[in-house]
C-alpha cells in the first residue's frame, strides 16, 4: 500500500484520492467535534478518546509498520507539543460556547492561514478562481459563526470569550496541518508516521482526564465513557489520517480548504443530534461554504 501511495503522489490518480480523502476527513471531523463537544466534559470526553487512540495504535507502531529514523523522532515529538496546545484550545473554546459557534470559527481561521503556510514551506500557489472559492467559504463560515453569535442563546455570558479561543485554536490548526504534512512527506512509510503520531500525541490527554473525572462531584460512569471515546478513536484515526495522507499526495492548503466543508455537516450535526437550532439563513451560508469549496476544486 505504502509503495502504490508513493507512486501516486503528485500524479492526477494522487490528486482525485486526496480530493476522496479531503473530503472523508471533512465528514470524520463534523462527528469527532460532536462527539467532543456533546455528552460529556470535553476534557474528559478527549481523554477517552487518547486512550483508545493510544492502545489501538499501539501494536500498529510497535509491530506492523517501520519504526521512525533519525529526524523523524524529532517531528513526531514535536506534533506532540503542537497537538496538546490544540487540544487544550479546543476543550477550552468547547466549555465555553456552543458547539456550532465555536466550531465553524475554528475552522474557519485553519484555512486561510494554511493556505499561508504551504505557500510559505511548500511553495504552493493557487490560481485567482481558487482564491474567489476561498473567499466564499470564508464568508460562508464566519457568517455562520456571527449568525449563531447573534441568534443562539445558549452560554450567552461564555460567548466572546469562547470565540477568541476558537480564532487562536484555529491558528494551531494550520500550524498542526502545515506541520503534520511536513512530517508525513519526510517520513519514507506514511504509515509509520500516522501510526506513531497516533501514539504519542495520545499520551497527555488521559492524565489530564483522569485527574479532572477523580476531582469531579459526580463523576461519569466509566463504562458509557470508555464506549463514547472508542467510537471517538475510530473516528479521529478516520478525519485525523485521511488528511494527512491527503497532504502527502496533493496539495495542502487545498486538503485543508476542502476539509472545512465539515463546517456544514456540523452544523447538521448540532441541528440534528444537539438540539441548536437552524433555518434558511444558516442553510444559506451552508451553501456558500460548499460553493467555495468546489470552486477551489475546479480552479486548480
Amino acid at each position: 500500500m505504502s509503495n502504490w501511495l508513493n507512486a501516486i503522489q503528485g500524479t492526477e490518480t494522487g490528486h482525485q484520492v486526496a480530493l476522496m480523502l479531503a473530503l472523508t476527513a471533512a465528514v470524520l471531523h463534523a462527528i469527532f467535534g460532536a462527539l467532543q463537544k456533546g455528552r460529556y466534559d470535553p476534557w474528559i470526553s478527549r481523554g477517552a478518546i487518547d486512550v483508545w487512540l493510544f492502545v489501538l495504535a499501539a501494536p500498529i507502531a510497535l509491530f506492523l509498520v517501520p519504526w521512525p529514523q533519525g529526524n523523524q523522532w524529532l517531528l513526531l515529538f514535536g506534533a506532540l507539543g503542537i497537538h496538546f496546545v490544540y487540544k487544550v484550545g479546543m476543550a477550552l473554546a468547547y466549555a465555553r460556547g456552543a458547539f456550532t459557534v465555536v466550531y465553524p470559527v475554528v475552522r474557519g481561521t485553519g484555512p486561510l492561514f494554511t493556505v499561508v503556510g504551504a505557500w510559505l514551506i511548500f511553495g504552493e500557489t493557487f490560481a485567482p478562481l481558487q482564491w474567489v472559492g476561498v473567499a466564499s467559504l470564508l464568508a460562508g463560515i464566519f457568517g455562520l459563526a456571527v449568525y449563531n453569535l447573534i441568534h443562539i442563546e445558549v452560554d450567552r455570558d461564555t460567548l466572546v470569550p469562547a470565540l477568541w479561543l476558537a480564532v487562536a485554536t484555529g491558528g494551531m490548526v494550520a500550524v498542526y496541518t502545515t506541520y503534520d504534512a511536513y512530517g508525513i512527506r519526510a517520513t519514507p512509510n506514511p504509515f509509520t508516521f500516522l501510526a506513531w503520531f497516533f501514539l504519542i500525541t495520545a499520551v497527555d490527554f488521559p492524565v489530564i482526564a483522569a485527574r479532572r473525572w477523580w476531582r469531579m462531584p459526580v463523576r461519569p460512569d466509566l463504562g458509557p465513557l470508555l464506549r463514547h471515546g472508542f467510537i471517538g478513536a475510530i473516528v479521529a484515526f478516520g478525519s485525523f489520517g485521511s488528511v494527512m495522507m491527503a497532504t502527502r499526495l496533493d496539495k495542502v492548503g487545498e486538503a485543508a480548504v476542502l476539509r472545512e466543508t465539515s463546517t456544514v455537516f456540523a452544523a447538521l450535526i448540532g441541528w440534528v443530534l444537539l438540539g441548536e437550532q437552524t433555518g434558511p439563513r444558516r442553510v444559506a451560508l451552508m451553501g456558500l461554504i460548499a460553493a467555495g469549496a468546489v470552486i477551489v476544486e475546479l480552479g486548480g
